[in-house]
């Protein structure tokens, strides 16, 4: 099962200046509502046939956001079975976010 990480330990970990690659994987009116600055953007159903797209660079913690968490959490275990181990999903998705780290991040 791929592992997750809080909001405040990807703040925490943003904020200390360690590389954080970011990978959004809502659909596109979702993402038009709201997001993370400094991401990748593609839609979980695209990630099978753009996964060559994901480049994190060399000890950057690739970390998957949906909305709540429970989408990212699939992809993230499809990552690591296809070549990214490691790969983290956000506890609590974009929600979270904005609730407890960055409130200007509008919730929908």
């Amino acid at each position: 099962m791929p592992r997750e990480v809080t909001v405040a330990e990807l703040a925490e970990t943003r904020t200390a200046g360690n590389p954080v690659f970011l990978l959004d994987i809502r659909e596109d009116w979702e993402r038009q509502a709201a997001k993370i600055a400094d991401e990748l953007h593609i839609p979980m159903n695209d990630i099978p046939g753009r996964a060559t797209e994901i480049k994190p660079p060399a000890g950057a913690m690739l970390v998957v956001y949906c909305h709540t968490g429970k989408r990212s959490l699939m992809v993230a275990g499809w990552l690591e079975k296809n070549g990214f181990p490691g790969a983290l999903s956000l506890a609590g998705g974009i929600d979270a976010w904005s609730q407890e780290i960055d409130p200007t991040v509008p919730q929908y």
